[in-house]
């Protein structure tokens, strides 16, 4: 293959071409303010509203529980802290987890530096949250949890329904970042019972630079940014419609597809899994083998360093250690540590992540290329 095969799907994707064919009209002709009255503002007014709905049908929401945001990085700032500052008199005790993305540890952070308290709940070996530890968190003042749905570096499916059930036995609100499961697995928020939730656009074939938080109806909630009242005066700023309307437009086909996807991808993730398990002895898994995302593959390569076989095979492969988001600032993967992952064997991790364009003979060739790459970093030892 001339260019290197692309496994780093859960750091981006492609924009899907329907997507791009859906967004290039409101790049040039139909460029209203959504805010505007004339004809202009309501043809864009009128597209942000259906994708309103094609966002809410995916995940079972009703359209005015959708707030449209630039990333899903500012989705969770404001899940959190606009939460936060709604409830500050009722209490000021949250509770996340020590795998959480950094887009929910640092707004709870600066929380903590705000004199919030914040108690984050360990996972066990496979990246998992118990739910029992989240119940045992709770106190008089908590008032919100934040959970993720599935990690993005190990693919870990979290048991929300359980936790949820919890913090509404306790009259606490649930927020999950489900930036990484929209579009791979089915997400309902009825059935997650989640309060809050945060999808991500690029995660799922849209375009960067667009995101939505669900807010269900009557949960407090204040803005982060002040300005005017779009978003139901909890986003201000001008709407992005063309990624607004890509996003929808993604949503839509992620619906149609979501079931037929998951099953290709898993099927492709077990062959890779295979293949490098037949030529590489000592190859360890890291996540749960079953409650995991269908397209997620993080392995331990024994006695090497992950990013040195990575570059080895970079004229072929493009992966990731970790975290797009902050892998180049830890020499090993916080989500491994807090999963009480060794340091050598952290250190030999890779997460292969794969997405709707993949295909078995990229998996046969990714196979081949870091099995040779292991073999020839043994040689060095």
């Amino acid at each position: 293959m001339s260019i290197p095969v692309y496994l780093d799907y859960n750091a981006t994707t492609p924009v899907d071409p329907e997507v791009a064919d859906a967004i290039e009209p409101y790049l040039w002709g139909l460029y209203g303010n959504p805010s505007s009255s004339h004809a202009f503002g309501r043809r864009a007014r009128d597209a942000v509203e259906h994708a309103r709905a094609q966002v809410a049908a995916l995940i079972g929401a009703w359209p005015d529980e959708i707030i449209f945001t630039g990333c899903a990085t500012e989705a969770n700032n404001l899940a959190i802290r606009g939460v936060a500052r709604a409830l500050r008199d009722k209490g000021r005790h949250l509770i996340t987890s020590s795998v959480e993305h950094p887009a929910v540890s640092q707004p709870c952070k600066r929380l903590e530096e705000d004199g919030w308290k914040v108690s984050v709940v360990p996972v066990d070996r496979y990246g998992r949250v118990n739910p029992e530890d989240v119940v045992n968190a709770i106190r008089n003042d908590t008032v919100l949890v934040s959970i993720m749905h599935a990690n993005n570096e190990v693919g870990t499916i979290q048991p929300i329904e359980e936790i949820a059930a919890a913090t509404q036995r306790h009259g606490i609100l649930l927020h999950t970042d489900a930036a990484q499961s929209i579009g791979k697995i089915p997400v309902n928020v009825d059935m997650l019972g989640a309060d809050l939730l945060t999808l991500a656009g690029h995660k799922f074939y849209a375009t960067k630079g667009v995101g939505a938080l669900y807010v269900r109806e009557g949960t407090p909630i204040e803005p982060v940014l002040v300005g005017a009242g779009h978003e139901r005066g909890l986003r201000p700023g001008t709407e992005n419609v063309p990624a607004i309307v890509g996003l929808g437009k993604a949503a839509e086909l992620a619906l149609k597809k979501d079931r037929v996807d998951a099953s290709r991808l898993l099927e492709l993730r077990e062959r890779l899994h295979k293949l490098l398990e037949r030529g590489i002895p000592g190859l360890e898994l890291n996540g749960h083998r079953s409650q995991r995302l269908p397209n997620t593959l993080n392995l331990s390569f024994p006695d090497t360093d992950g990013r040195e076989l990575l570059l080895i095979a970079s004229e072929a492969v493009a992966a990731s250690v970790g975290s797009a988001c902050h892998e180049e600032g830890e020499a090993v993967s916080g989500v491994l540590g807090a999963m009480g992952i060794s340091a050598h064997r952290a250190r030999g991790a890779l997460r292969l992540s794969l997405g709707i364009p993949s295909t078995g003979a990229e998996v046969e060739h990714v196979a081949a290329v870091l099995i040779n790459a292991w073999v020839k970093q043994q040689g060095r030892l």
